[in-house]
């Protein structure tokens, strides 16, 4: 009896691995940035400019340029920077960069995590935030967005998830989102998530899912999320909502670092949602 307690203990650690393993949702795709330089080109491109001449401002009044130079980013070994930065001599000029992963990858319901560090200050903007791969049914709102992380200097420490469509997106009021307090926002890296399946998508800060945004089965209108989208990290300077209360010249360059990014299936599961998904 005494080989058989000592068997049976090992079994059911191996019946319980087994489980654990099966449980955990697989990574579709991921950047670690251990690495140096640039970001990687075969996961990454850029929005450069200023949006014009169709959309200047990035149709929100923004006042960044975007560029991909190594001063607004790069890749130092352990994490992106996106820096943004004041140009000498003028008034409301600004470079930043604008990065995402169209025409490298992009998702139809997944989990996806970036762990990041934001900037702080009065006229920084800075996004995590996704945007359809096609314009499946129409320009924006029509196709959707979903902004995982969005945060406005002015308003420090409140982080906001936000989902836009054609019947819900803030041109008329009526976008649907929460927000949430992340008082170290600045001084300390946290994981912004969303899990996106076909009947919801969930709006995570650090594995605690604070919103909640349903698809009511009642078409494209208001649910347009039936198809693949990709990422975007940007800091914005200014703009219709970040710059309200106007931006501070003193406060550059600020920057937004991203530990690492990774998108998993998504986790339909009560079992899969215990796992907590974040780098060691």
């Amino acid at each position: 009896m005494s080989g058989l307690n000592f068997i049976l203990p090992l079994a059911l650690l191996y019946f319980h691995s087994a489980v654990q393993v099966q449980q955990k949702p697989r990574l579709l795709w991921s950047d670690e940035f251990n690495y140096t330089g640039a970001p990687d080109s075969t996961r990454w491109t850029y929005d450069l400019g200023n949006g014009c001449p169709n959309h200047c401002g990035f149709g929100n009044e923004e006042l960044q340029h975007y560029t991909n130079q190594p001063e607004n980013v790069h890749v130092d070994g352990e994490k992106l920077i996106i820096e943004a930065h004041k140009v000498a001599g003028q008034d409301s000029a600004y470079t930043s960069t604008r990065i995402k992963t169209k025409g490298k990858a992009a998702w139809k319901y997944a989990y996806v995590e970036v762990r990041a560090k934001l900037p702080k200050g009065r006229g920084t903007w800075p996004a995590i935030w996704m945007l359809p791969d096609t314009l499946r049914y129409g320009g924006w709102p029509a196709s959707g967005e979903i902004d995982i992380m969005e945060h406005v200097g002015f308003d420090p420490g409140v982080v906001h998830g936000t989902v836009h469509t054609s019947s819900f997106n803030h041109k008329i009021g009526t976008q649907v989102g929460k927000q949430q307090t992340v008082k170290d926002f600045s001084d300390a890296f946290h994981r912004y998530a969303v899990n996106w399946t076909e009947e919801e998508i969930q709006f995570i800060i650090d594995d605690k899912v604070y919103h909640t945004f349903k698809n009511n089965g009642s078409g494209y209108k208001d649910w347009p999320f039936d198809h693949p989208f990709h990422l975007i990290l940007n800091i914005a300077v200014g703009g219709g909502w970040g710059g309200q209360k106007g931006v501070d010249p003193a406060i550059w360059p600020q920057r937004m670092e991203v530990d690492y990014v990774r998108v998993y299936e998504p986790l339909r599961t009560r079992a899969q949602k215990k796992f907590i998904l974040h780098k060691g």
